[in-house]
């Protein structure tokens, strides 16, 4: 089970990584790393993948930078982590408190 905590320490190490096809994907949502950054050090896993491929990642719901609500998508890798992805939620998926899928 990933922690949450171990995801804060990989940001304070410098060892989470993006692809350039999330950072892509990022840009064309108006998210930056440090929204995600955010997310991560206020927010809380809402869902765990422990069978994702090649590692186990989890779903993390949080703030943006400017307080928007975000979901954001990480793997836990042992001594770092990778972003998957993030966006902002659509309120028609979720629950209003954006922790439950509809």
């Amino acid at each position: 089970m990933i922690e949450i905590e171990n995801l804060q320490k990989y940001f304070l190490e410098d060892t989470v990584f993006v692809t350039a096809h999330a950072a892509e994907r990022f840009r064309q949502r108006g998210i930056r790393i440090s929204d995600i950054r955010n997310a991560v050090n206020s927010g809380e896993i809402i869902e765990q993948y422990p069978e994702d491929y090649p590692y186990p990642s989890c779903l993390i719901l949080g703030r943006t930078v400017l307080g928007e609500i975000i979901h954001a998508v990480l793997s836990d890798e042992g001594n770092s982590s990778r972003i998957i992805t993030a966006y902002f939620p659509d309120s028609d998926k979720w629950s209003e408190d954006f922790k439950t899928r509809r």
